[in-house]
């Protein structure tokens, strides 16, 4: 593209966008495009930056999501004494690197004390902290984290498994790569069988 093309772009952009109609991240969305050297003006691109708005709202809903507005009092007292597990949780988020996605599943576990939560409130701990800029090891600390606190349970286990965008797509290109990361709390450091059958049953496809 030569410069007199991309000039006349640019001034063609910025004759046709008005700020004040759009949310700022649009504004910017479209403000890239135009340094990318596209026409933001173009039919296939015309309602790109609003999209693009609009997804990063729902990838990065979990800004807008506090702890105890998720657990919403969904703890109860219970004397159940062996491990809770929730298995293959599936998770997309967004790399804080590369702005690419990452996803897998995460596998949570803890051994109550006294407290349980309800099902549905673990797979939606891993989507709070999922749908933020991460990195994998600190999204797999703060589900553990999050969990000991609402709890204080015997113990707590974290594994997340993630495929990532930015090594598949970009530098060493290694689509068929996985990371695995894990955090362990309480009994599931201290006691090695509680560690080992947790890892099994995770390990188990569908037995």
């Amino acid at each position: 593209m030569n410069n007199i093309n991309y000039f006349t772009m640019l001034e063609d952009a910025e004759l046709q966008t008005d700020p004040s109609l759009e949310g700022q991240t649009a504004y910017l969305v479209r403000e890239l495009l135009v340094s990318l050297g596209e026409n933001p003006n173009r039919e296939g691109l015309l309602r790109t930056p609003q999209r693009v708005e609009r997804m990063f709202d729902e990838l990065l809903s979990g800004y807008k999501t506090d702890l105890v507005t998720m657990v919403n009092g969904a703890v109860f007292q219970s004397n159940y004494r062996d491990m809770v597990l929730v298995k293959d949780i599936e998770f997309y988020s967004l790399c804080e690197h590369h702005l690419l996605p990452f996803f897998g599943h995460a596998h949570v576990a803890y051994v109550p004390d006294g407290k349980i939560i309800g099902l549905s409130k673990i797979p939606r701990l891993v989507e709070m902290f999922a749908h933020r800029l991460q990195i994998q090891e600190r999204l797999t600390e703060e589900i553990a984290d999050a969990l000991n606190h609402v709890l204080q349970p015997k113990g707590v286990a974290v594994v997340v498994e993630a495929s990532h965008m930015c090594a598949m797509m970009r530098g060493v290109k290694k689509a068929k790569a996985s990371m695995i990361t894990k955090s362990l709390r309480g009994i599931f450091q201290t006691n090695e069988k509680v560690q080992r059958d947790f890892l099994a049953f995770i390990q188990r496809n569908g037995e």
